[in-house]
């Protein structure tokens, strides 16, 4: 709301860019990609950067879910480049009617992945986190949180973690994009 307030020429003080992003191994040839809801935005950011780079994405398949049909977002982005989508909806409104880590659990069960990348709600971050642990896949995902202060002092963008050094991560700091071995959910 503070940033429509703004006009055309206005200054505008902002942190950025915070955290890390993923990191796609020069050897990955087969990489499952899965999102839900909106949390597909910063996977389309990373398999068009890709693209861009010349990045072979025939090994690449897309997960995409959401609670219904309008929660499935920029799946024409990842087919635009050649990339396979698979969608599904809480309600079986489109796609499959099943969560997006269903079909995730058989696509793995028929052909690993050398990584998965992840990002959307928590819970679902979760199942697919369990899901690469399962198959001893490396996994990525990138959290939802708010982002305060943007330097690990305000707590606000704190998770919980596995690590012995550390019983807490920051988002803006360690993260949003962390291996998943590292996070306790």
């Amino acid at each position: 709301a503070a940033l429509a307030q703004h006009k055309t020429g206005d200054i505008v003080d902002v942190l950025g860019p915070l955290g890390s992003g993923f990191i796609i191994p020069s050897r990955a040839k087969r990489v499952y990609v899965v999102a839900g809801g909106v949390g597909v935005a910063p996977l389309v950011f990373l398999v068009s950067d890709l693209h861009r780079k010349h990045i072979d994405l025939a090994g690449y398949q897309v997960f995409i879910g959401g609670r219904t049909q309008e929660d499935l977002l920029c799946s024409n982005e990842f087919t635009d480049l050649g990339v396979a989508v698979l969608t599904t909806t809480d309600d079986g409104s489109a796609g499959d009617h099943c969560l997006v880590t269903h079909p995730l659990d058989k696509a793995l069960d028929r052909t690993l992945a050398d990584v998965i990348v992840a990002c959307g709600p928590m819970n679902m971050l979760a199942c697919v986190a369990g899901i690469a642990e399962k198959y001893k896949v490396a996994c990525q995902v990138s959290i939802e949180t708010m982002m305060a202060c943007g330097m690990g002092a305000c707590l606000g963008c704190a998770v919980s973690s596995r690590t012995e050094t550390q019983h807490y991560l920051h988002a803006c700091m360690d993260g949003p994009v962390f291996p998943a071995e590292v996070l306790k959910f």
